[in-house]
């Protein structure tokens, strides 16, 4: 990672240092910083760097005029302390505008057309009013970089960075992975960035590599043969989704579903079993059994199924083999009773005839 030539910067480093990033994570975003100043061609005529820290109040490390050279950079940074509390980005932000964007604090004259540049690093939300300070601030041309990190607002994020958001809006899981950025910013700020150029023939990404360039593709996304066009990824493929039963893939993407009897959970992903036996969501005559997203159809005492398997009929209680009756059985709806032949009376067991 030599440094490129980049075109010279008036560059300006904003790093959070509020009580929410830890000791050992602030000394990742300084190992960072410095990594950065290695990419850069650092110097009086070529990029200036400054390195301002923030927390409930703004402090300014070191304006664009004091250091022109790498290794007094790193030192000074290597020595910076965090300041706890707050997350005031607006005020550190007015403050970049107010007392290091000036000429007497380095900035070079308008005149020179050399950009002026801006790098928040944050990890949390800002507890001010970002929004009007980073509009005055890039209508007064200064092009805003926002890195989030972890818990940061990424809405805060894209209301402080300069347009294209793509471009301007990156973000991190943890402290101990920013530094991957610095290839990034290496990309953006390498004069020979034919990406950046835009004489590159990829459909989706570019991917700057020293004086040539590869193609890749968004997420969901993966390149074809031809190494420059892209086709959606089959998302709904086994082991790229976590949909509890049906993925419905969806350019690049996938949305689940449920199986009928099932409904989607509030996470998206899995299912649940509906009553199928609730009012309306059966055409049992009697009784509904729910079984697992489905139903079976029974009847009440007295009754049998009927082969349609919904509706019941009552059951003849005299059919033979059914009832406990001597000679004759009388149906009386769901009962019956017994009586005998005449010449015979019913004896007092009600089922026997003498």
């Amino acid at each position: 990672d030599t440094a490129c030539k980049n075109r010279p910067l008036d560059l300006v480093f904003i790093i959070d240092s509020s009580r929410s990033v830890r000791p050992e994570e602030f000394e990742k975003v300084k190992i960072f910083l410095s990594k950065m100043i290695d990419t850069l061609d650092i110097g009086e005529r070529t990029t200036r760097v400054a390195v301002m820290n923030y927390a409930s109040t703004v402090k300014v490390e070191f304006p664009l005029r004091t250091y022109f050279d790498k290794a007094s950079m790193k030192e000074a940074i290597s020595h910076i302390e965090p300041l706890s509390a707050g997350t005031m980005t607006g005020l550190a932000i007015q403050t970049a505008m107010d007392e290091v964007f000036t000429e007497e604090m380095g900035t070079r004259p308008a005149t020179f057309n050399i950009p002026k540049v801006v790098i928040v690093v944050t990890d949390g939300r800002p507890q001010d009013q970002v929004q009007d300070v980073a509009a005055s601030a890039r209508t007064a041309g200064i092009e805003i970089y926002a890195v989030g990190v972890d818990r940061a607002d990424m809405q805060s994020l894209r209301i402080m960075a300069s347009e294209p958001l793509d471009e301007h809006v990156f973000y991190v899981e943890t402290y101990g992975v920013i530094e991957k950025l610095t290839s990034k910013f290496r990309e953006t700020f390498c004069a020979a960035n034919v990406c950046a150029l835009g004489t590159h023939d990829c459909e989706q990404v570019c991917v700057s590599n020293g004086r040539s360039y590869l193609c890749d593709c968004y997420e969901g996304y993966t390149l074809n043969p031809d190494k420059r066009t892209c086709s959606a990824v089959d998302m709904c493929a086994p082991g790229r989704h976590e949909c509890d039963q049906i993925c419905m893939s969806n350019n690049g993407s996938y949305v689940c579903e449920c199986y009928e009897g099932y409904t989607l959970n509030p996470d998206k992903k899995t299912c649940s079993a509906m009553d199928m036996c609730a009012p309306g969501g059966h055409d049992c005559a009697q009784v509904c059994l729910s079984n697992d997203g489905s139903y079976s159809c029974d009847c009440f005492e007295g009754y049998t199924l009927n082969p349609d398997k919904k509706t019941c009929s009552a059951v003849d209680v005299c059919a033979p083999g059914r009832h406990d009756c001597e000679q004759v059985c009388v149906r009386d709806d769901l009962f019956y009773t017994c009586d005998c032949h005449q010449g015979y009376t019913l004896n007092p067991d009600k089922k026997t005839c003498s």
